[in-house]
């Protein structure tokens, strides 16, 4: 079984994932994959180089992820640009490394896709579970994790889809308002059901 792990910004999902290492399950990392189809040399940062600039490259030729997010969190048309480079390097690493975990013969494997529904990946997993926060809960937890202010964190969290509409799509939901043990009573209750 494949397990789409998801959520929003500042919702937990890390948290969350962090637990099903824990557990044994070998997991599949959307961000990580993602910082290996744009390291140095790769095709994927050239043209990204190519769309946004040099400006986006640092002096030792890896990605200005810094210059290119001032790029891209202000302009939805830019940041279609972007995913329309990175997406299909993901999703192309993505489906190698399942095919090698399901060689191996693991019986569950996770991906965890942030932009799993942004993405229209839930045809990459069997089941999907959205991690969610209140609106209040998501917005003061990024303020304090990333040092933004309200308005930047506010833009940071309208650039993905509303959790609401996640939860709508969710096979299973964790709600991680309350304490890191209850989270976990949640997720052991929802692989209960599932496996």
């Amino acid at each position: 079984m494949i397990i789409g792990l998801t959520g929003s910004i500042a919702s937990g999902k890390s948290t969350v994932a962090n637990m099903l290492k824990e557990m044994g399950f070998p997991i599949i990392d959307a961000d990580l994959v993602a910082r290996i189809v744009v390291e140095k040399g790769t095709a994927t940062l050239e043209m990204i180089k190519e769309t946004f600039g040099s400006g986006v490259i640092q002096e030792d030729g890896s990605l200005n992820r810094e210059g290119l997010g001032e790029i891209i969190f202000t302009n939805p048309s830019k940041r279609k640009l972007l995913n329309d480079i990175i997406h299909p390097a993901i999703r192309a690493e993505m489906l190698a490394q399942k095919g090698h975990l399901v060689q191996q013969g693991h019986p569950v494997i996770i991906m965890d896709i942030p932009l799993l529904f942004e993405s229209r990946l839930q045809s990459f997993v069997d089941k999907v579970l959205v991690v969610t926060v209140t609106e209040q809960t998501q917005l003061e937890r990024l303020m304090s994790r990333n040092g933004f202010t309200q308005e930047e964190a506010k833009l940071r969290i309208q650039s993905q889809l509303p959790l609401s509409v996640k939860e709508k799509g969710a096979d299973a939901v964790i709600y991680n308002n309350g304490t890191i043990e209850e989270t976990k009573q949640q997720l052991i209750k929802i692989l209960a059901i599932w496996e």
